[in-house]
């Protein structure tokens, strides 16, 4: 048996250096600016009750998720989602008929997601507006889900919305069980024409409605494409989830950031609990989405406390691979560390001061405890060499290659200022 113990698991990954940096660098912006909109950060546990995933049917595929039992017997998982757990909060422990908006950024695991860029463990950034089901909180929603892909640094990316009513309402007018549906949606969703064909044939199911059903991967691209449904016969539920998404559009193009926003009327939901718009966010070189939301009004309901939200959330680990395909490696440069600062032993506690007074004044500081040990040292992580002896303290800058040396009195007026003497 292999010794396994300087190994990570599949689908887990050390994240180090640089790429450790920009990641925790694009979490911040995003955060920021979730904040800047009146988004309150909300914090959930990594590890929750089996339960909370499976309250009446599976809201998540337990196969998804990795479960293990506590002392006293019980089913616990390791959240595969962040925004059950938001729910569950806000229904139990923050319950309140007023509009609530919350963000988040946090780890979540699901047994699957491996391979193809996806990760078992993986970091999710993003938000929930509850309390409101008008589409001005849909919009709202998707500006921000494109100016958090802005703020990251992302050039080139689409939002395709689509209406989970729109599809339900064909199938609902169709008479499809919910097998016939689930087989349906699977083959909408990964575009199979010829699935979708044969589905048809093996069904009594109207001329009308067989065209209606063969067309829907064809509803996709801009505002036309609502346009071309509205040119087969719909059911009421289907028009009104059409005139809902004319609505989010206008919104949004009032914004100004109509250019960034498809329409993609075949989009069909993976996860049970979305009731409305739905959306996907696409970029250049990756095959999975990097953002995903929509509405999901009945999921608060199901912890006892009804209420309608929408949400979405960004996979900052696909995020970064996009950036990185886009030859944008601007957000990994870490800035140098203003000082490696180096004490002789004889006038240790002046340098223990000296570097206590240069870190309260905002500088980065780093010790280097033997003079021997510069050889080593990458210098061009730093901006300069700080050597503090007896007499003075000499400063080596490594930006131009200048030797200047202090009094003590002069270096604090120079670094700190007159008032830190």
């Amino acid at each position: 048996m292999n010794d396994m113990k300087i190994y990570t698991p599949e689908g887990v990954q050390d994240i180090l250096g640089n790429i450790s940096y920009g990641k925790r660098k694009i979490e911040s912006k995003i955060m920021e600016l979730f904040m800047s909109f009146g988004y309150e950060e909300i914090q959930t546990p990594n590890i929750e009750y089996y339960d909370t995933f499976a309250v009446e049917k599976e809201l998540m595929p337990q196969e998804k998720m990795f479960k293990f039992v506590d002392p006293r017997g019980r089913l616990l998982v390791l959240r595969p989602d962040m925004t059950i757990p938001v729910a569950r909060v806000a229904a139990t422990k923050l319950r309140t008929d007023q509009i609530q908006r919350f963000c988040y950024v946090g780890n979540a695991y699901r047994y699957n997601e491996f391979g193809g860029g996806k990760q078992r463990e993986f970091t999710q950034v993003g938000v929930e507006l509850l309390g409101d089901k008008s589409p001005q909180s849909d919009a709202e929603v998707i500006v921000l889900a494109i100016h958090a892909l802005i703020r990251s640094g992302l050039n080139e990316f689409q939002i395709d919305i689509g209406q989970t009513d729109f599809f339900k309402g064909i199938t609902q007018e169709a008479g499809l069980n919910s097998m016939q549906e689930e087989n349906l949606r699977e083959a909408i969703d990964t575009k199979d024409t010829i699935g979708i064909e044969n589905f048809t044939e093996d069904l009594k199911l109207s001329s009308d409605m067989k065209r209606l059903i063969r067309n829907l991967p064809d509803f996709f691209g801009s505002v036309e494409a609502i346009d071309k449904a509205y040119e087969f016969p719909l059911s009421e539920r289907s028009k009104k989830a059409l005139q809902n998404l004319r609505e989010i559009l206008d919104i949004i193009n009032g914004y100004g950031l109509s250019r960034y926003v498809s329409v993609d009327l075949g989009m069909v939901p993976a996860l049970d609990y979305y009731t409305g718009l739905i959306f996907r966010g696409f970029t250049y070189g990756v095959g999975f989405p990097v953002l995903s939301g929509g509405r999901y009004d009945n999921l608060l309901e199901k912890f006892g406390f009804p209420k309608p939200a929408i949400g979405f959330s960004i996979g900052v680990n696909m995020l970064i691979n996009a950036l990185l395909r886009q030859d944008d490696s601007g957000f990994l440069q870490k800035p140098k560390i203003d000082m490696l600062f180096y004490t002789d032993p004889e006038c240790a506690v002046i340098g223990y001061r000296l570097s206590a007074k240069l870190r309260n004044s905002g500088y980065t500081v780093e010790t280097l405890f033997n003079i021997t040990d510069l050889e080593k040292t990458d210098k061009t992580k730093y901006k300069m060499l700080v050597r503090v002896n007896k007499d003075q303290i000499i400063v080596e800058n490594f930006l131009d290659n200048t030797v200047k040396e202090w009094t003590e009195e002069e270096f604090v007026n120079g670094y700190i200022g007159r008032d830190a003497i």
